[in-house]
């Protein structure tokens, strides 16, 4: 993939399907997250269609489907309104600040073993559900799988903008919104799709375990509210995705109060080899 004029390209000479939308703004200030959503829509082209509604007042630069086809529809030096209220790391408003991809999925269902439901009442394979509690909840829930077709798209979709634009962190909606957003949730391979598209290759995961009981927070510093799982018990094992000074951010490797796949900042002096 490349990127010309703000637009994704598969090679020089072949465009990505470009869809373009009213529902954005025609400036971005700084492309400095990468955030990653799912559509909990019928399909990509129905989710192209919603976005290029007025009504809707939402679009994303980058509707991925499930078969690994890419539409565009916002370039990547304008505003999508993706990200809606969010924060991250004292910043506000992330539409003014990154890149949104949405992802063509079912989201959260609804139903049981061999009767799963969309939200919109298609029946879903028991082999393409996850039953994971998702990490800012409590309950045990049921979520859409991600198609290695599609995953294998984005990975090279994220790669192409993560090196374009210098971007240094790729998040959720879940992490910009955490009380209001559960995409693209927790069947969303995020560590290892971090890893791949920031260029860190998995074998070099820096698995390290906590050394006391040790606060998780929303953010690299101690002025950031706590998950409502924190304090992590000692000897937690984490996975140490990113640095931010002496904060480190880590993905939980173990169930935390019956809560697993726990994403968030801890201070890096308490964190001691396994």
């Amino acid at each position: 993939m490349q990127i010309k004029n703000h637009r994704l390209r598969k090679d020089q000479n072949d465009s990505i399907r470009f869809e373009a939308t009213i529902n954005k703004r025609t400036s971005i200030l700084d492309q400095k997250f990468l955030v990653i959503h799912y559509t909990a829509g019928a399909s990509l082209n129905s989710t192209v269609a919603w976005f290029k509604n007025p009504s809707a007042q939402a679009s994303a630069h980058i509707v991925i489907g499930r078969d690994g086809e890419v539409v565009q529809m916002v370039p990547f030096n304008q505003i999508a309104w993706h990200a809606g209220r969010s924060s991250w790391n004292g910043i506000n408003g992330l539409n003014n600040h990154s890149i949104g991809i949405e992802l063509d999925n079912g989201g959260r269902l609804k139903g049981g073993p061999g009767m799963w439901f969309t939200w919109f009442n298609v029946l879903i394979d028991d082999q393409e559900v996850l039953e994971e509690t998702h990490r800012n909840e409590i309950l045990q829930g049921a979520w859409h799988k991600f198609p290695k077709a599609q995953i294998d798209a984005l990975i090279e979709v994220a790669i192409a903008i993560v090196r374009k634009y210098n971007i240094k962190e790729v998040l959720g909606h879940d992490d910009i919104a955490p009380h209001r957003k559960s995409d693209p949730g927790p069947a969303f391979p995020m560590a290892s799709f971090r890893s791949k598209v920031l260029g860190r290759a998995d074998s070099t995961s820096m698995i390290l375990q906590t050394a006391a009981d040790l606060n998780i927070r929303y953010g690299p510093g101690a002025e950031y509210d706590r998950l409502p799982e924190s304090p992590l018990p000692k000897d937690t094992r984490v996975d140490v995705l990113s640095s931010q000074a002496s904060w480190r951010f880590v993905d939980v490797l173990d169930p935390v109060n019956m809560v697993a796949g726990l994403q968030g900042w801890v201070h890096g002096n308490y964190l001691v080899e396994v």
